[in-house]
This record gives C-alpha cells, structure tokens and sequence, in this order.
C-alpha cells in the first residue's frame, strides 16, 4: 500500500504545472521584494567562522576574492599558519596592488612546541590587525585563525573583544577557526558553524595542494 501524499502537481498537466509554478515563484518574488525593500542599512560587518568542519578558512577566502573583485583593499593576518605555501596566498600575490598577507604564524602549537612563540607571533599578529583594522583605506580585515589563538589563551579575550567591537563602522573583519568564543559570537553581525559530516582524512586520505592547502 502506498501512503505517499498526492501532490496538488501530481494531478496537473504539464501546462497546467508550468503555470502554476510561474504563479508560484511570481509570488515568491514578489514577497523577497518586500523584505529586500526594508533592508537598508549598509555598514561593515563583524563575521565569524567556526565550527569542527573543513572549510572555515576558504570560505573566508572566498569573500576575501569577492572583495578583490570589487576592487576594494583587503588586509590578510595569519595567526597560526604562515610556515606553509598556499594556494590562496600564492593567488593573492598577483594582486599586491589590493592585498597585504602578513603570514605571521609558526604553526599549530604541536609544531612550535614552545608556548613563549606562540605568544609573541599571537601578539605581533594582534598588532599587525589593529594597524589594518584602523587604516581607512583596507575595507574588508581577514583574521584567519585568531580563534585558536583566543582558545590557547594567547591574547586576552577581552582586549580582542573590544578592539573589534570598536572596530570602524565601514569595516568588514573576518574571524575564523573552531572553538569560537562566546564573548566574540554575541558581538558579531554572521557567525557560521561547519559542522563535519565526513572527512577523508579518516579514511587515510592525506592533506591535498588545491584541498587543503
């Protein structure tokens, strides 16, 4: 026996269902225009990526060459990675007109292995932000890995907190890594979680140029 609900389609012909799903996206446009029309405000955004899954960083990249593309003036600051080449960076510096990459980490914490490094590269690159974040002519500030950096305890959470939170209001800034904290969530604008579902690296797959890095 078949239990499966008869669509109101189902019952169509395919003029008739042509029609009714041009009735039916007219309206849904109709009803976006609406919402669109009381979306006014236009200032810089404070955007978190974060979460387990792969993809926090590229996804920040991504808008980073969303930027590029609109001409606007982009500040990168690597907070942990920096020792190896990358494909984004290597991209990036085609554009040394639009981009400045400070690459000022020495590795994940098991790399160094030294907690005093870890400090002073997290503080050299916090000031390095601050500069981009208070320069008015870089319109968009990628601060990738920062929360690794607020998860370590490598910078008070609370001065970070508030040099954003003070940030200018036409400057976008963009946080990634997992382990985002709370303090950073409630201050921004769009705060994304990737959640890992699947991950070849389980299966023995190692990390990949053009995947990974």
């Amino acid at each position: 026996m078949n239990d499966k609900p008869v669509k109101k389609t189902d019952l169509m012909n395919e003029a008739e269902r042509n029609a009714y799903h041009t009735e039916k996206m007219k309206k849904k446009q109709e009803a976006r225009n609406k919402i669109l029309a009381t979306k006014t405000e236009e200032r810089g955004l404070l955007i978190v990526h974060t979460g387990k899954g792969k993809g926090k960083s590229t996804a920040a990249f991504g808008m980073v060459f969303r930027a590029i593309g609109h001409g606007m003036k982009v500040g990168v600051v690597q907070f942990v990675k920096g020792a190896r080449d990358t494909g984004e960076r290597d991209v990036l510096l085609k554009f040394p007109e639009l981009v400045t990459i400070n690459a000022m980490g020495e590795g994940f914490t098991r790399d160094t292995q030294d907690r005093q490094r870890d400090l002073a590269a997290a503080r050299a690159a916090r000031e390095q932000a601050k500069l981009l974040i208070a320069d008015p002519e870089y319109k968009l500030v990628l601060l990738d890995e920062l929360n690794i950096c607020l998860r370590y305890d490598y910078l008070p959470l609370d001065e970070v907190v508030a040099f954003l939170k003070d940030k200018p209001a036409d400057k976008h800034v963009i946080v990634t890594g997992r382990n985002a904290k709370d303090e950073l969530i409630e201050i921004a604008d769009l705060v994304t979680e990737m959640t890992e579902i699947k991950h070849h690296f389980r299966a023995g797959v190692k990390a990949q140029a053009g995947i990974e890095f």
